[in-house]
């Protein structure tokens, strides 16, 4: 008997799945003492970045039948 396969709902959240198969993620540092920070450097943390690509296969299998 087989079992299906269940996402793994944190990984969910934090990554992206592109078209051509890159995983998208947000940079880190941004939630919470950014007074520190110069405004440059908080600035420069927008937006995302692509994961090595040692990492895809792993996240792909956690990510399960959910590409978004």
């Amino acid at each position: 008997m087989s079992h299906k396969m269940k996402t793994h709902k944190a990984t969910k959240k934090r990554f992206r799945l592109t078209a051509s198969g890159k995983v998208k993620h947000g940079s880190s540092g941004k939630s919470h003492r950014n007074v520190r920070m110069s405004a440059k450097r908080t600035r420069n943390l927008r937006g995302g970045t692509t994961l090595d690509e040692c990492m895809v296969k792993s996240i792909v299998k956690a990510l399960g039948k959910y590409s978004y």
